[in-house]
């Protein structure tokens, strides 16, 4: 009973935001939303050729597609060091790499953002990307699930003579996979509602991301059912992600604690 009240007060907005989107322009808004008379795909055509919401969702695309590839990949190679190699000041590095989640993103945004200007990368997809790949909470997932795979595993390999790069491509990469798609949905959904550093960054109306240009819509007094369509088609990709890798979710939690 606690969970469907739960699930049914989560979907409330949501789905409030589809119904909204597909009443006719001067039509209902919520709560009378909830109570159709009429559906239409006017306010998805308006919003589609009334703003360059196709160049936003290609940022918004470049930005987390981009930044879940390598974020995956300086964690899992972070991860796999720290888990599994030896070498002087591991502990501490570790601990003090940890230590930069305490540390909230609004207190660095200044900073960022002189080193990201002085580099030149004002307005493009490198200061929209680059700034945000030190990810500690990745890395820190990462080592944990990779601390657990079997010592014995990398010994063998070492002893047959392979490579730290052949290593980690074909034993750590393979086992650590659902580990992977795990995190590779969390870093997409940060990135793909980020607001704050698109914002920041992105100057002109063409590095806006879909966020930023749904609140540019907003400050210009569009119609709320042209809002709500552009919202809508924002949700889009976060649900086809998740709908494509939630076997991956399944198989990770169900291996968490699984050692040997």
């Amino acid at each position: 009973m606690l969970l469907a009240l739960t699930a049914i007060v989560t979907i409330t907005p949501f789905a409030a935001m589809v119904l909204v989107a597909f009443a006719p322009p001067s039509g209902r808004t919520f709560p009378d939303a909830f109570i159709p008379s009429n559906v239409t795909w006017e306010n998805f055509q308006n919003v589609l050729s009334g703003s360059d919401i196709g160049r936003w969702t290609l940022n918004s695309l470049v930005y987390s597609l981009s930044s879940v590839v390598l974020i995956l990949l300086f964690a899992s190679m972070a991860g796999y060091a720290f888990a599994k190699k030896r070498f002087p000041g591991r502990e501490m590095m570790f601990w003090a790499f940890l230590a930069t989640l305490m540390v909230p993103f609004q207190a660095t945004l200044i900073p960022t953002y002189i080193l990201v200007s002085k580099l030149g990368w004002v307005d493009g997809y490198w200061g929209l990307v680059v700034p945000t790949l030190a990810n500690s909470q990745a890395v820190f997932l990462m080592r944990q699930f990779i601390s657990q795979l079997p010592d014995e595993l990398f010994e063998a390999a070492e002893m047959d003579g392979a490579s730290e790069w052949r290593i980690y491509t074909t034993i750590v990469l393979p086992l650590v996979r659902p580990a992977l798609a795990t995190l590779g949905v969390f870093v997409f959904l940060w990135h793909w509602n980020d607001f704050l550093w698109p914002l920041v960054v992105g100057q002109s109306g063409e590095m806006q991301t879909l966020t930023v240009g749904l609140a540019t819509l907003q400050a210009e007094n569009v119609p709320i059912n042209q809002i709500m369509a552009g919202a809508t088609i924002t949700v889009l990709p976060s649900l086809l992600v998740f709908g494509l890798l939630q076997r991956y979710l399944t198989d990770s939690i169900a291996t968490t604690g699984i050692k040997g």
